[in-house]
């Protein structure tokens, strides 16, 4: 009878503390949850407001006028049109130059290089290289390109390919190590030659990483003024692509802080700011819309 009792008591117990654990875990989880609920909700709501206040300052300052107009000093006129020209033959540049370094780097280091840790050091420098300031950039392209190429879009397009090689190159290559190794050895083994193999089979696979890498840095393109500040000047001038690239010129984000910080025009900073927001939401949609057709066309 005793050994009974204490054979039922030991189960109570036992029962007792897994019913406490079960009901600790309990705690914990919904704790994490509402935790991770409200870090969602505090995220949302500041990028909301955020987004929000920008547009309520800035859309009613932006008329046609402001648009399609250059400045002039001598009528106390205020024009962004060379500002946006100038935003478009930088990303145009940037991206013209950095995309084919960055994916035929990140190529090479995934299918051909054989040194693995020649591999890893240059996977690591370019990790760094991703967290360095801008500004330190724009020390270094006013150090090497615009002596050279002197104050100009193209010496700031040059510090921009830099700043944004180590992503697309990064991105791509992380795309390329999805691609699953069966792909490469079925087209080894119908005959096809390892360029072959990598341009109709591996680089189909992992355009989204591409895009991905394209996103990012055109965001960075957009937004980026303490490297511009440097290398390619705050010229108010409406240029051609070619002759614009050769001349001084300013970018939407560096007239946005000439404005509001040098001249104390926060009308038209904030209506810049919306224009920025703009492009950066039309990119990232036409960016998704390639990235969906692609998907598309190779599931058929």
């Amino acid at each position: 009878m005793d050994n009974a009792t204490n054979v039922t008591m030991v189960k109570q117990s036992i029962s007792t503390k897994v019913n406490t654990t079960k009901n600790s875990r309990k705690i914990y989880i919904s704790l994490m949850k509402f935790f991770m609920a409200l870090c969602v909700v505090i995220t949302c709501a500041v990028t909301l407001f955020i987004i929000g206040y920008v547009f309520v300052k800035g859309l009613p300052n932006i008329s046609w006028e402001l648009l399609s107009t250059s400045p002039s000093y001598l009528s106390g006129k205020i024009g962004i049109l060379p500002d946006i020209a100038n935003t478009l033959y930088l990303l145009i540049a940037t991206i013209l130059i950095v995309l084919p370094l960055g994916v035929g780097a990140a190529v090479y280091l995934t299918e051909y290089a054989q040194n693995k840790k020649l591999v890893g050091i240059i996977e690591y420098a370019a990790e760094t290289l991703s967290g360095i300031p801008s500004i330190i950039y724009g020390l270094v392209g006013m150090l090497i390109f615009s002596k050279s190429l002197g104050t100009s879009l193209m010496a700031g397009a040059l510090t921009l390919v830099i700043m944004n090689l180590p992503t697309i190159m990064r991105t791509t290559q992380e795309s390329l190590k999805t691609v699953p190794n069966g792909y490469r050895e079925g087209a080894f083994g119908l005959g096809a030659g390892k360029w072959r193999v990598i341009r109709t089979v591996v680089l189909p696979n992992c355009i989204d990483g591409v895009i991905t890498g394209c996103i990012l840095s055109v965001g960075r393109i957009l937004g980026e003024s303490a490297a511009l500040l440097f290398t390619a000047g705050f010229a108010h001038t409406l240029n051609g692509f070619f002759s614009g690239l050769s001349s001084s010129g300013s970018s939407l984000t560096v007239a946005l802080y000439v404005y509001a910080k040098e001249q104390g025009e926060f009308e038209v900073a904030f209506a810049i700011a919306t224009i920025l927001m703009i492009l950066t939401m039309l990119i990232n949609l036409s960016a998704t819309l390639v990235g969906k057709y692609f998907e598309r066309k190779r599931s058929i």
